[in-house]
């Protein structure tokens, strides 16, 4: 078939697989189901802030490449348009505002910190990493910077980081940075992927928690190895290549097994939690997780 053949045809490769299939996905294997270690002191987010491109790709640009409507984009993904970042655009420079404002937000000076993580998997370069340019630039000359790169779950991964830094004693001021221009590594020939992603950059300063509001709870990670040819950006081209109906599967069984787990070790039930905050793939998955959890959708934050 030709991409520019009518919608009706693309429902089997569509970029998203339906609900139904997902008793099928075996389990990775539980955590130890203990409540987290007493840690020395707590962490707590301080501020947050966010760094967007100008730049949008609507549904209606790609729809008229991909040979599909709007309407198609949006039942599959959720999504209306995207922000994408300037050819000229450095991500490096997007994730400095970022940090910058959210220092300012929290009232931390850039020399006062410790640590700098950027979470991305696309960094200007390959080396240096990201965090040491930010860190320069906003003149934070005696903080350790390191870059994160776990995909989807870098944010979450570098927060666990900086966390347990502030936790040891080790680290009292931690900014963390999610970053990412994806549209730079997106096949925009491909409709079950061009869709999907975006760019921008958003930070969070951690700090000494004290019983106020922001103050981290338990963090509950994980991995399976197992199925990295399903989502994967190869050196040789620096394309997203993605297996979208597994991957659909697999988010909503893992995201809804570790929400579970992590009201669990916080001595949570899901009743008593107010507001689910999901990683923002897709409107489709955000769904399902709440769906699976029997979740009210109005505690489910969708802002994609």
């Amino acid at each position: 078939m030709s991409t520019l053949d009518a919608p009706a045809p693309l429902v089997p490769v569509e970029p998203l697989g339906a609900v139904e299939p997902l008793g099928a996905v075996e389990p990775l294997g539980a955590h130890t189901p203990l409540m987290a270690p007493r840690a020395v002191r707590p962490a707590a987010i301080l501020s947050v802030a966010s760094e967007l491109p100008e730049g949008r790709l609507t549904n209606a640009e790609l729809a008229a490449t991909l040979g599909v409507t709007e309407e198609w984009i949006v039942s599959r993904t959720g999504i209306r348009e995207r922000r994408r970042a300037g050819t000229d655009d450095r991500l490096s420079d997007y994730a400095t505002r970022a940090g910058a404002r959210a220092l300012r937000r929290a009232g931390v000076a850039a020399a006062d910190l410790d640590l700098v993580i950027v979470a991305t998997l696309s960094q200007d370069e390959l080396s240096p990493n990201t965090a040491p340019i930010v860190a320069d630039n906003l003149g934070a000359t005696g903080a350790g910077a390191f870059d994160v790169g776990a995909a989807c779950m870098s944010f979450l991964t570098a927060v666990g980081q900086g966390t347990a830094q502030i936790e040891a004693g080790r680290a009292e001021h931690v900014l963390v940075i999610g970053a990412d221009f994806i549209t730079r590594i997106t096949d925009y020939t491909d409709r079950r992927i061009a869709p999907l992603f975006g760019d921008g950059a958003g930070a969070v300063v951690l700090g000494v928690g004290g019983g106020a509001r922001g103050e981290i709870g338990p963090i509950v990670l994980g991995a399976d190895g197992s199925q990295a040819s399903r989502l994967y950006v190869p050196l040789s081209d620096r394309t997203v290549r993605m297996d979208g109906h597994e991957v659909f599967r697999h988010a909503v069984a893992r995201m809804s097994e570790v929400t579970q787990e992590a009201a669990a070790r916080a001595g949570l039930t899901l009743g008593e939690i107010d507001l689910f905050v999901y990683h923002q793939a897709n409107g489709r998955i955000t769904r399902a997780i709440g769906e699976r959890l029997g979740l009210d959708p109005g505690r489910v934050v969708d802002c994609i």
